[in-house]
This record gives structure tokens, C-alpha cells and sequence, in this order.
């Protein structure tokens, strides 16, 4: 016996019941695709924010302790010049194409004469962030390095102390001594942080003037590292503590998805909103398969009978409404493919724009396609549907024959 092809005869005896189940498959199917395809947008445009936007390139090499210590006793947790020549040589002992950039952080107050207000300021060389930047680095907020005492700051801190490029400003920080230190600053660039909790306090300063204002030349409080794939990141990072801890190092090395506490929880959030949406559309397709191949067997008690009659098993009358059911939703994912493909295509073309939660910025609304999600979709709803068709073929194929024969 050829299941398919009977499979296939028997789906169209009752079309138009066959056509709805499809297209419901269809349906869920393309919705749990395109939700699958705009979180995978959304996770590459987080992470590459991360990467390059927030410069946490994809390596984060600190002294063991910094992160929770560090703002109570930073002088205990700063690489000294000799460490980071150290350190920066295992990296690209490992990987020879890394970059390496150190930096140290610092806060303090800005002023521009009249007004002052807190920021928090990343030290950092320009040829280094413009390193970091990578396919960012034409943006505004870049520091220029023919300006040593020019500094870029958020739009939203210059708004606040009405700011502009090409005005001055003070900064006013204690140095590791506990020495009030000040400095003139230009502002040669302003940039937008995406993140509106940082938009009014954050800034860029050029690393050898955060060095001098902290009284700590030379010295660093974290190597930040950027490799050349993101998939390196795991295996690199393993690489480096094992080499670095022979090295005699007591050192912490954090990928950039552990520090970027944004993408965590927005990947969290969309990851649980996946599996609840997955969760709806699979019980209403399980229930709509259900209904119908039960319908199907009511109808067909008598074919069944006949079956069992003439000498077919058991085992194939559910076998063979088990490909009715397996049919049904390789169809309905073909067309919820296509229509998926057709939806993705509509929306991106559209240049819908939007502005996420906790941002200062408008993103372009934008569908990729994740291949695995869908793939696993597709074999979950097919493993299920078979179930909810094998479980009615069985009662069916049980019966005997004769009250099988005479069922009206």
C-alpha cells in the first residue's frame, strides 16, 4: 500500500475540511516564523549595539574583583602599563588579528561655567575607539585625536547644560589619592547613547587626559578585546583564563552578553514571549488536526472495516491516518512558509521605524528568518499531529470487524 498517495486521495474526498486544517496550520506556522525572525533581528541589532555601540567589543579583561569592588578601592584593581604590554601578548598569542584597547573609567562633575552636573566618562584613545566602533565608526560621538583635551558627550548631558560642539566646559574629579583635580575641555562631538538612562550623564574622554585628571599614568582598569567573528568569543575567553592564570594573573574575563545587562533581559523577555506564542498556536493546530482526522475516522468506520476485512493490519489503517496527518502539515508549513517569506518581504520593504523601550532612538522594524526555529516548529507540530491522528485511528482499527462493517 502506498500510504502517500492514499493519504493524499483521502485529504481531498473532504476538501474543504482539509483545506481549513491546512490553512491553519499555514497561519501558526508563519506567525511563530516571523515572531522567530524579528527577535532574531532584534537579538543581532542588540548585540552588535553592544559590541560596537556600547565599545564592550566582545572581550572584557579586568582585574578579579573590579565589578563589585572597584568603586570603593580603585587603586587596587588598575593594570599597571607592564601588565597590559603583558596581557595584550597572550591575547594576540591566541588570536592574531584581536585588537586590544585599554581604558578606564571615571566620574566626576561637569561644568560649563555656571552649572554643573554629574557624568560618567569612558577613557579611551581615539584610534582605539575608532577601532571599537567597527562598522559604526562614520557615526557622530567619535573623539577626534587631534584634539587632546576634546571630549564628546551625550546629547541629552549637553542639552542640559546647553552644550554644543565647539563650547567649553570643566571636569572636576577626585583622583585616586582623594585630591580634587579639575581640567578645561572642549566638546568636539555629541551622540545619542540609545540607552535613555545614561543619555543625560554619559561622555567620551581621550584616555591619556583621564589618566592625567585621575593621577594614574599609564594604568587601566580593564583591556577591552575585539575579535575578529563574535562566534570566537566563547572559545577565546576559555583559552585566555586558562593561559592568563598560568601566567600568574588573577584576572575576571567577561563576554560582552554578561556585561550588556540590556540585551540579557530583552533576549529573556522575547525568548518567554516566543515560547508562549508557540505554546497557543500549537494547541489551537493540535486541536484543529484533532478535530479533523476524528471527524475523518467517524466517516470512515466502515472503510476502516472493510480494510481490516480484506487483510490489512492494524498497524497500517493507523499508519495510514497517521500520513494523512503528516501531510496535512508538511502542506501547512509549505504555505506558511511562503506566506512568511511573503510577509517578511512586505514589512521590511515597508521601512516601518519604531522606538523600543529605554531608547532614544527610532530602529527600522525589520524580519529576518531563523532557519532552526523554524525547522524545530515544523517537526514539533508534525510529531504532534501525528499523535492526536494516531489516537482516534486506534480506537477505530480496534473494533471488530463486523460492528466496524455495520456502523451507520
Amino acid at each position: 500500500m502506498n500510504f502517500t498517495i492514499f493519504g493524499l486521495r483521502n485529504l481531498l474526498r473532504n476538501y474543504r475540511r482539509s483545506l481549513i486544517t491546512v490553512l491553519s496550520i499555514a497561519i501558526g506556522f508563519a506567525a511563530i516564523s516571523l515572531f522567530a525572525g524579528y527577535a532574531q533581528t532584534t537579538y543581532r541589532g542588540l548585540s552588535e549595539q553592544a559590541v560596537y555601540g556600547e565599545l564592550l567589543g566582545h572581550l572584557t579583561i579586568t582585574k578579579h574583583g573590579l565589578i563589585n569592588e572597584g568603586r570603593l578601592h580603585p587603586e587596587q584593581y588598575l593594570m599597571t602599563y607592564n601588565e597590559i604590554e603583558q596581557i595584550a601578548k597572550v591575547v594576540r598569542k591566541n588570536v592574531s588579528d584581536a585588537y586590544v584597547a585599554p581604558r578606564l573609567g571615571i566620574n566626576g562633575l561637569l561644568s560649563n561655567g555656571h552649572v554643573s552636573t554629574i557624568f560618567l566618562a569612558e577613557g579611551i584613545a581615539p584610534s582605539d575607539m575608532e577601532v571599537l566602533r567597527g562598522p559604526r565608526r562614520n557615526a557622530s560621538g567619535g573623539l577626534s585625536a587631534d584634539t587632546q583635551s576634546g571630549v564628546t558627550v551625550a546629547r541629552g548631558l549637553a542639552e542640559m547644560l546647553g552644550l554644543k560642539e565647539g563650547s567649553d566646559a570643566s571636569l572636576l574629579v577626585s583622583t585616586l589619592h582623594g585630591q580634587a583635580n579639575a581640567i578645561d575641555v572642549t566638546i568636539t562631538d555629541t551622540f545619542s547613547t540609545g540607552n535613555a538612562g545614561m543619555e543625560d550623564k554619559f561622555m567620551f574622554v581621550p584616555l591619556a587626559l583621564v589618566q592625567s585628571l585621575f593621577d594614574a599614568q599609564g594604568r587601566a582598569d580593564r583591556i577591552t578585546v575585539l575579535l575578529p567573528d563574535v562566534t570566537q568569543t566563547e572559545a577565546v575567553r576559555m583559552q585566555l583564563v586558562t593561559q592568563l592564570k598560568a601566567a600568574g594573573f588573577d584576572l575576571e574575563i567577561n563576554t560582552w552578553e554578561e556585561l550588556s545587562v540590556f540585551y540579557r533581559q530583552v533576549k529573556s523577555m522575547f525568548d518567554m514571549i516566543f515560547g508562549f506564542l508557540l505554546a497557543i498556536v500549537v494547541s489551537i493546530i493540535v486541536m484543529s488536526i484533532t478535530n479533523a482526522m476524528t471527524m475523518s475516522v467517524i466517516e470512515r468506520t466502515r472503510e476502516i472495516g472493510t480494510l481490516r476485512a480484506i487483510g490489512v493490519h492494524r498497524s497500517s489503517v493507523v499508519r495510514l491516518f497517521a500520513t494523512e496527518a503528516l501531510l496535512m502539515v508538511m502542506l501547512g508549513c509549505l504555505a506558511g512558509l511562503t506566506l512568511t517569506l511573503l510577509v517578511r518581504f512586505g514589512i521590511n520593504a515597508a521601512d516601518i521605524t519604531y522606538q523600543p523601550p529605554n531608547s532614544t532612538d527610532k530602529v527600522p522594524l525589520l524580519i529576518g528568518f531563523d532557519f532552526t526555529k523554524a525547522i524545530a516548529s515544523a517537526v514539533l507540530l508534525s510529531l504532534l499531529s501525528i499523535t492526536a491522528a494516531i489516537l482516534p485511528a486506534q480506537r477505530a482499527a480496534s473494533r471488530p470487524i463486523i460492528d466496524a462493517l455495520g456502523h451507520v
